[in-house]
């Protein structure tokens, strides 16, 4: 089967109040992945725009954005999967070209969450659960994923302060990121000492709501090799959906999905955890990252926060993890964030992440969850 290729990748800014519209905010992610490529906007036959529409002001964002970049009269898809749209819409671009309808596809990921106050973004978020028998009894995302803490707790004996390093890895890194939204390195003591939000997630165990835009764009094996000279491959994809209502999961101390979406992306690649070079996980958490190290078999089951304590999962580690400060710096559009996860690992895979380069970075891996654990997109990228 010919191969797919990500040719571009560009983001925004991430910011908490960015002063610009969504089709300024997309036009700057999709000017950073044209860059340099040898492609004009009339070569792209597709675009697919990703975001979560309930906090759109705008309705038919996809035809606005790709009128306001002069994609039309190409077709244009929206695709939804709450925070990891993007992901989705990468799955979608594969598929596309996979078919042999077209042959350049753009995925476009946004959101502006500034639109909202924090209220009304905390009402929208909690109605991804079912609003019959979940989010009315207040899951919200903090409270979904500090229940997942406390079942770990319980199982393993994992401790807040092993919850507050994984913020002390990713602020650092944070701190070397120019388009973050948090650009800070914090103490554990700081972490620790941050007020509650749901017990026991703090402050600074939550990743925080920001506006931003990604863009990726993909094309076919015989369209990427005259477009650039370091085309990254798509080696493995996988998706799953866990059920809903975290009722029906068989386990708070894991997510099935992860595991089962990791199957088929490595499957497909031909790969296993142990080849995976440096990977992009999805921290709207600190836990939802102690569980991935254990999801995408980077470490054992109850396991995770020792790959963490003997730096594994930092520069020079085994397996480097959010070398680009994740979500808990970066901040969380929720459109745009598996974008922006791709874009960090194909300039990690191009040698293009300066400071926080892995050397010889030969596959990567990238980790996106929508809802409290619903949906998983693992793709795994390589050179």
């Amino acid at each position: 089967m010919k191969g797919v290729a990500i040719v571009g990748a560009g983001q925004s800014i991430f910011s908490r109040s960015c002063g610009m519209s969504v089709r300024e905010l997309s036009f700057e992610a999709y000017q950073e992945a044209m860059a340099g490529l040898n492609i004009s906007r009339k070569d792209i036959d597709a675009s697919i725009i990703c975001s979560a529409p309930e906090y759109d002001k705008q309705r038919t964002a996809a035809a606005l954005i790709s009128e306001y970049l002069e994609l039309t009269p190409a077709p244009t898809f929206y695709v939804e999967s709450v925070c990891s749209s993007s992901s989705a819409g990468l799955r979608v671009a594969w598929s596309l070209i996979k078919s042999g309808l077209h042959q350049i596809v753009t995925v476009i990921g946004f959101q502006k969450m500034s639109e909202l106050t924090s209220p009304e973004a905390a009402e929208r978020m909690s109605r991804g659960d079912d609003i019959m028998f979940g989010s009315p009894l207040g899951t919200s995302m903090p409270a979904g994923y500090a229940m997942y803490a406390r079942a770990h707790m319980a199982k393993y004996g994992t401790t807040e302060p092993d919850l507050a390093a994984i913020r002390v890895k990713n602020s650092g890194y944070g701190a070397m990121n120019t388009k973050a939204t948090y650009r800070k390195a914090l103490s554990l003591e700081e972490i620790l000492g941050s007020d509650v939000v749901c017990s026991p997630l703090k402050r600074y165990d939550c990743c925080a709501n920001a506006d931003g835009a990604s863009c990726i764009i993909v094309a076919s094996a015989e369209k990427a090799k005259k477009i650039t000279d370091k085309p990254v491959w798509v080696a493995g994809i996988g998706m799953a959906t866990s059920e809903l209502n975290l009722s029906a999961r068989e386990s708070l101390t894991n997510l099935s999905c992860v595991r089962e979406a990791a199957r088929q992306a490595y499957q497909m690649a031909g790969s296993g955890p142990e080849d995976i070079d440096v990977a992009e996980v999805h921290d709207c958490f600190t836990i939802a990252e102690l569980m991935a190290y254990e999801d995408l078999g980077f470490a054992r089951p109850g396991e995770g926060a020792k790959l963490l304590r003997d730096r594994q999962t930092y520069l020079g580690g085994k397996i480097p993890v959010n070398v680009d400060g994740g979500l808990l710096s970066k901040g969380h559009p929720i459109g745009a964030t598996g974008g922006s996860q791709i874009r960090t690992i194909v300039k990690q895979l191009r040698g293009e992440a300066g400071e926080t380069q892995v050397e010889n970075a030969r596959f990567g891996l990238i980790h996106n969850i929508g809802g409290v654990g619903t949906y998983a997109n693992i793709t795994i990228l390589t050179r």
